[in-house]
């Protein structure tokens, strides 16, 4: 046996589908074995496994039992002179193992091997190629000097950006996303340290390998994709946390104890640092738009009073002005927000309404205030033209600057090419049309040939984005090659940012992205009701308003609630954002839905017959037809269960 491929999986069903097809087609004339080591996955990665890929060994472990621990499984009995640990969320090209086997038989040197590695759309992914993290490499990293300077033979070893992309070199550490090692190296130096549950793992046994006398090679002379890309894992605070205790535990184990207890030094820096700054980040991309209109409205109120005193010769109060005037800029900004002000695309009836809606809600707390601090009505009437107009020239500034989504005349429609045989390419652009809007379709022919069935041929594909201006790219693997779409997407370039897809044959759904966790990136048939912006913050506004009715209600629902303790948990969680009240049942397919909050209840607490038919179909219709009315009455017929 050559080779043995590891695929470990933990719920990504159909991105491990993607990769599985890559693989066998990588496998032809070769002797190679596959191994798949599920975490317990509660999708149906393994069902999947088992119908469409028979010939490959699968090991369902009824626990997550670790990165490390599950590539162990495999590895011990792995047959294979060569051993590949592969993530899920790749795409390898056809001639990817042959050549790497090739590259290994003749370099008996090397101890492990990494390949180019591009994201989900097509860009160099620098983690393809790293060095060793020592304390002054983690300092320079941690501190942006890496960054600044990526060429830097001092400051960019992290990931040797003085390398050549596209030139085969030695390197120190491999990426655990494709790691193609030598079985007789593995037998001298030790499987995967199974103290690292995830990420980690690869620098210390890329060091290992290292240590025992061997080298390790980037490899570019083949290319992979790799899905999760770092941009999207550092927005997440667990992920900074997890990341760098990982740190922690390889300098313990590989460097001196004053440098380890430097490099922990530097680590528990970085975490509060890397972390404070995700959440920042997190907080004003968020608010940075309601926060613009507010200043925005808030500029205009004063003006207006300011004119409305000169021309009038009336004083107001400046104990007055100085709450007032906040206040209604905050309570329009609120209202416009609630009313899709801020959603993409910008549709300009929605800040008319925020703002009419909003003057609404003063003129009712106006009423409701002592004659001593009412203000003028005339200054809250004049407010919301004042509140219109800012609102409106914010959305013409961003789009005179171009901020993507918010242009002026975006009806949300993106225009799509679909490359591919006819027949199929056809089925993609139906599932499309039921799935998204479509503002423009087009085919081109994979084969380069001319025809009249066609809009264009492959070769035409940098102009027809260019000239088109195409939003999506979506490739259909049925038809054209892994090592032809890597290739197309690695060399277009584009002042559009465009993305790129991939459709499996027969399935309804396309993968792309960076990242395997944005769902919206999986186009099902029917599925993204759920998952629309104007949708997420109604359902985010009931779990806070009934969480909060709930709070205040909380000793008569100590009669109604079986479990009161874990009632009032929930009733914080939601509130914090944790949990949703109604969500998908226990055991839904979550990879094949719009993801949501954990729920407290489901539609299958409305029924009293259970089976994985009726639990699939209920979870289906939640996100295809949600209604914040169907919440709310889930809520109302479920109160016994609010404490599950």
């Amino acid at each position: 046996m050559k080779l043995s491929v590891i695929i470990v999986n933990y719920n990504v069903e159909y991105f491990l589908e993607q990769c599985l097809n890559s693989v066998r087609a990588a496998s032809k004339n070769l002797e190679i074995e596959t191994f798949v080591v599920d975490n317990n996955s509660i999708d149906d990665s393994v069902a999947m496994v088992q119908e469409k890929f028979p010939e490959i060994q699968l090991i369902a472990n009824k626990e997550n039992t670790g990165f490390s621990k599950a590539n162990n499984q495999a590895m011990r009995i792995a047959k294979g002179e060569y051993v590949l640990l592969l993530n899920p969320d790749t795409v390898v090209e056809e001639d990817t193992f042959s050549k790497c086997i090739e590259f290994l038989d003749s370099h008996e040197d090397a101890g492990g091997l990494g390949v180019e590695m591009l994201d989900g759309k097509g860009k160099f992914l620098p983690e393809s190629k790293r060095g060793l993290p020592i304390p002054s490499v983690a300092f320079y990293k941690i501190f942006g000097l890496s960054s600044l300077f990526p060429r830097s033979k001092k400051f960019g070893k992290y990931h040797l950006g003085y390398l050549p992309q596209n030139e085969t070199n030695e390197i120190e550490i491999l990426s655990g996303a494709f790691m193609l090692m030598r079985k007789t190296v593995l037998d001298k130096i030790g499987l995967l340290d199974e103290d690292f549950f995830m990420y980690g793992e690869d620098i210390d046994l890329s060091y290992r390998i290292i240590l025992g006398g061997y080298k390790n090679y980037y490899f570019p002379e083949t290319r992979i994709i790799h899905y999760k890309g770092e941009s999207t894992k550092k927005s997440s605070v667990n992920y900074v946390f997890v990341f760098y205790n990982a740190m922690v535990i390889f300098a313990k184990k590989h460097f001196s104890e004053k440098n380890a207890k430097t490099f922990s030094l530097l680590i528990n820096l970085a975490i509060y640092l890397r972390a404070s700054m995700a959440i920042t980040t997190r907080f004003l991309q968020k608010l940075a738009f309601p926060l613009f209109d507010f200043c925005l409205v808030l500029t205009s109120m004063f003006g207006i009073t300011i004119a409305y005193q000169h021309f009038s010769d009336k004083e107001f109060p400046l104990e007055i002005i100085a709450w007032a005037l906040p206040t209604y800029s905050f309570v329009w900004v609120l209202a416009a927000f609630l009313s899709g002000a801020h959603d993409k695309p910008i549709k300009l009836v929605k800040p008319l309404i925020g703002a009419v809606a909003g003057t609404a809600l003063i003129l009712i707390i106006y009423g409701l205030l002592p004659k001593s601090v009412q203000f003028s009505r005339i200054i809250i009437l004049l407010g919301t033209m004042g509140t219109a107009i800012s609102l409106l020239f914010s959305r013409f500034i961003l789009h005179l600057i171009g901020v993507k989504g918010y242009e002026i005349g975006n009806t949300g429609k993106k225009r799509f090419v679909i490359i591919g045989e006819k027949i199929e390419a056809e089925r993609i652009h139906t599932l499309l049309e039921q799935t998204t809007k479509v503002g423009y379709k087009a085919i081109l022919n994979v084969h380069n040939n001319n025809s009249d069935e066609y809009d264009g041929t492959l070769n035409q594909l940098a102009d027809f984005i260019h000239i088109n201006k195409i939003d999506e790219v979506i490739f259909c693997a049925k038809d054209i090659s892994a090592q032809q779409i890597i290739e197309q997407m690695a060399t277009i370039k584009s002042n559009r940012e465009v993305d790129y897809k991939i459709a499996q044959p027969d399935s309804l759904f396309l993968i792309g992205s960076n990242s395997i966790h944005t769902s919206r990136d999986l186009y099902l048939l029917d599925l993204n009701n759920i998952d629309k912006p104007n949708n997420k913050r109604k359902k985010r506004i009931l779990d806070f308003c009934s969480s909060l009715i709930f709070l205040c209600i909380f000793p008569f629902l100590l009669f109604i609630v079986k479990s009161p303790v874990k009632f009032l948990g929930n009733i914080f969680s939601t509130l914090a954002g944790k949990k949703t009240w109604v969500g998908y049942s226990k055991n839904s397919r979550i990879q094949q839905l719009p993801l949501i909050k954990k729920g407290v209840i489901s539609l299958l607490d409305n029924v009293k017959t259970h089976s994985p038919e009726i639990e699939k179909k209920l979870n289906l219709i939640y996100a295809k037809d949600y209604a914040l009315l169907t919440d709310f009455k889930t809520i109302w017929r479920n109160m016994k269960k609010l404490g599950n």
